[in-house]
This record gives C-alpha cells, structure tokens and sequence, in this order.
C-alpha cells in the first residue's frame, strides 16, 4: 500500500483517522484513491461506521447523499455490537477488508452490492461462531461469510497450528475468499473455450467433486512433494482452492510491492536480477493468444518480489521472529500467478454471465 500526505506535507498511511502532525481528520477517499483531509462543511464527510463504531476510515461524498462509505455498503451483516469485544473484532476485519477492496480497485475490478445486484453482486456476512458454532469462514454465491472470532490473534493462532497452515491472518482470508468470487463471477459460467481450458490447464478441472475432494484432504493432508506445484497446501486440495489460494498470493505480492515502492525501499543491484526459468515459467497457457510484452513486465515483477521477500525473512531472523514470508514459489506456480494476472487484466473484456 502506498504512502500518501496530508495538507500540511506529513506522512499519511491507509490505517489514518487523523494526522498526528496537524490534528486534522483524514480518512480515504474511495473515488479518488488516495487519503484526503475532512473538513467541516467540505465535500467529503466520515462514513457512518466511523461516526458511530470507530470502525471504518473511509469517506463518503457529501453531493452522494449516502451515509455509509463503499466499502461498509458491501456489508450484509454485522456482529452483535452491543459487545464491545465484537466491535473491536469486527474492527480489524473491516481494516482488512478496506485494504483488499483498495487492491480490487486500483485493478479497476467492477464490484457491486448485493442490494444493487441480488444474482451477482458481493456481500459480507460477519458473524462469530461463539454465538451460532454453525459458522465457519467462506464464500457462496456472491456471499462472503467471515467469523470475526479469526481476529482474535490466539483463536487464529491455534487454528493455523492444528492446520499445519505455514501462515494464517485475516487478510488472507479475505483475498481468498474474494479468489472464489472473482472465479465464479467471470469464469466458472464460460463455455468452453480458451479461457476456460487455460484456468483447467493451470489449476485442474474444477469439474471434480468438490466435498470428496476436501474430505480426502483432511483425511490424508496434501500429496507428499506438493510444494512443487502449489503455493500451500490447501491449494491441492481442489481446482477452486488452488485458484483461490493463488488468487489471495497474488494480491499479497502486488500489495507487498507497492508498499515497498511507496515507502521509498530500493533493492539496489538486485533489482537488475534475472532468472532464464522464471522467464519461461512467466509464459501464458498455450491456448491463450502470447503476450512477450507482459511476460517479460510479469517475470520481473515477480523476480522484484522474490528479493523482497527474501530481505523481508532475514530482517524477521535479525528480530528473532518468524519468517516473514514462509512460501516457496516454483515454476509450476509462477505460471499459475501469471494467468491470475491475466484474467485480471482481462476482466473488462469478460462478458459476465446474466
């Protein structure tokens, strides 16, 4: 995520309700993507989630009439917010969710509500599955369903041990289960044809039974040597994790090299780095029409990220924690990255089903 200024010149980051130089509210403006200044009578004002929860940073047009930012308009359902432990939950998740959606936007994804588009639009359900033990994390048709409890850093933690999950934040949830909407919503109702053979030649046929299939993973876990062929796990799970795990990866790297960019970083002579297989992994499925030009432009992209994560592991070894970025990115998967990379792009070109 990038670094942005506020009127009086002082850092501003996508998190800010206020500048600490000046006093002045601040919060981001969705239309123009960037943050700006509120103030009193001007053209932008507080989303009301920000007014009465504390919860959300984003702004509203005042000439819009609307009361509640882009982002929270996306929400269906909200916790009991009569527990405060359920406001302050719910407040991280919606932090997550701002950055993902900002992410979403900055690609030019066409996103709509589910009250403006009940067939294909997106909602989010937050619930928390201390009150109905029912819930669990997920996404059906245009639904995103998140359990708040998954902010609760020892109730993550416990899960993404018993998992065997390398890594596990709430961020991530939210880019994967966006992976499932985005497959669903301009892929998975293509006939047959290029596109579509390409996403089966990458991930595997999503024709596979889908509850087997995850049975089958919790049952036995993931084939010995999967690192070769997926960025987790849970990815080999099924066709439809694997695109969404990958999907959720991909937008980790954009975001984590933008944030790297705007924070005035430099790799110095690494940056000139190369790798001949990188290069032929970058290449899309023959099926698809070959793009030299944004080959080249991703296998460098994804080489910058390689050393950038790199640095990012030995800082986390100097501080004596974790790796920072515990994945392994093979060939097999930089071409995966590299059709998600694709489809995003060609979004605009996609007639959506309906």
């Amino acid at each position: 995520m990038t670094r942005y200024r506020c009127d009086c010149g002082n850092v501003l980051f996508f998190e800010n309700f206020q500048c600490v130089n000046c006093g002045h509210l601040v919060g981001y403006d969705p239309e123009l993507q960037t943050m700006v200044t509120v103030n009193p009578g001007g053209p932008v004002a507080r989303c009301g989630n920000s007014l009465a929860y504390g919860v959300c940073n984003w702004l509203v047009t005042v000439e819009s009439g609307e009361t509640i930012c882009l982002a929270c308009r996306f929400n269906r359902t909200i916790p009991d917010i009569s527990n405060q432990r359920n406001v302050m939950l719910w407040g991280r998740f919606e932090a997550a969710k701002r950055r993902m959606l900002a992410s979403l936007l900055s690609l030019k994804i066409p996103l709509t509500t589910k009250a403006h588009d009940a067939t294909f639009g997106l909602a989010f359900d937050f619930v928390s599955s201390f009150a109905d033990p029912q819930v669990t994390t997920g996404h059906f048709n245009g639904v995103v369903t998140l359990n708040i409890e998954e902010a609760d850093d020892t109730y993550r933690e416990i899960n993404r041990a018993n998992l065997g999950e390398s890594s596990r934040t709430i961020l991530g949830h939210l880019r994967h289960e966006m992976g499932h909407y985005i497959w669903q919503r301009w892929i998975g109702w293509l006939p047959p044809g290029p596109l579509l053979e390409a996403s089966r030649y990458c991930f595997g046929d999503e024709r596979k039974n889908y509850a087997e299939a995850l049975e089958g993973y919790y049952l036995h876990g993931a084939a010995p040597g999967w690192t070769a062929n997926y960025i987790s796990a849970y990815a080999s799970s099924h066709p439809w994790e694997d695109w969404a795990e990958t999907f959720a990866h991909y937008l980790q790297i954009k975001d984590g090299l933008e944030t790297f960019d705007g924070s005035g970083c430099s790799l110095g002579s690494t940056n000139a780095q190369s790798s001949s297989d990188l290069n032929t992994a970058s290449l899309l499925p023959p099926m698809l029409p070959p793009d030299a030009a944004e080959d080249k432009a991703f296998s460098a992209w994804l080489q910058r990220w390689l050393a950038v994560s790199s640095m990012l592991n030995e800082v986390s070894a100097s501080l004596g924690q974790p790796l920072q970025y515990p994945f392994t990115i093979s060939n097999i998967v930089a071409g995966k990255l590299r059709f998600v990379r694709h489809v995003l792009g060609s979004i605009s070109l996609i007639t959506p089903s309906g």
